[in-house]
């Protein structure tokens, strides 16, 4: 395939009518020439339905047919209300003893970013109570929170901590994106991988419009306990993966 350049995406781009393939097979070719040329980068945000129907010269229901046949190669991917983003190689993601988000980004030359969507003292259910070691009904902070590389979401999180030991760790954490780094400032220098349970589910409504991914996208849920460096148990997290954007690594 011949690759194509642009310096603007949106600039007239007529096609050729008498190639012997169907405008939404030319348009599909020529976008993904651009996404393999570099016009479109990995996680960008493509131009709208209505851009690429002036600029190929047709109407919008072509456009969407052709944009349908690259989200089913996995090129691309739409969501619900947000439009179409450039999709990219699935991310190794190791699971072990230490699993750190960021560094994992970096060994991968991605850069990562933490964002805190939202924070509550409650009490632990069973569930949570029983990985914690505390009682069921003791005041807990959830944390929920969005982990992204190179701006493309890569997992959500829901996390749950004794208090009042991590009281104000939310702000912290708002303050660093980075839970190992507001450990740090909550005097836990180390901390490590107690046990791991992983299963998987269909996202739904609002796990998707966070992760950015279409309606009925596969979520890997990885439940971990974490203890800290005198084998303490400090957090229960229920984490939930895009299972086509990472590959797990089990290290063991």
């Amino acid at each position: 395939m011949t690759k194509r350049t642009h310096r603007d995406p949106t600039a007239s781009d007529p096609l050729d009518r008498g190639a012997g393939l169907t405008a939404w097979r030319q348009i599909a070719d020529r976008i993904e020439a651009d996404i393999a040329g570099g016009l479109f980068k990995p996680g960008e945000k493509l131009p709208g339905e209505m851009q690429f129907a002036q600029r190929f010269g047709v109407n919008r229901h072509t456009v969407r047919r052709a944009l349908g046949t690259l989200a089913a190669r996995g090129l691309v991917r739409a969501t619900q209300g947000g439009g179409t983003f450039v999709e990219f190689k699935p991310l190794p993601y190791t699971i072990g003893r230490k699993t750190r988000f960021s560094e994992l980004m970096a060994k991968a030359g991605r850069e990562a970013r933490g964002e805190l969507i939202g924070s509550a003292e409650t009490v632990a259910a069973a569930d949570i109570a029983e990985a914690l070691g505390i009682e069921t009904g003791s005041p807990v902070l959830e944390l929920v929170t969005l982990h992204r590389a190179d701006e493309v979401p890569i997992s959500m999180a829901r996390t749950w901590l004794p208090l009042p030991r991590f009281a104000g760790i939310d702000a912290t954490y708002r303050q660093t994106g980075s839970l190992t780094r507001a450990f740090a400032r909550h005097e836990i220098s180390d901390y490590s991988r107690l046990s791991t349970r992983i299963s998987a589910r269909i996202a739904n409504a609002e796990e998707a419009a966070h992760l950015e991914l279409s309606r009925g996208r596969v979520l890997l849920v990885i439940d971990s306990i974490n203890v800290n460096q005198h084998g303490h148990r400090i957090q229960a997290t229920r984490s939930l993966f895009s299972a086509d954007r990472v590959d797990l690594v089990i290290d063991q």
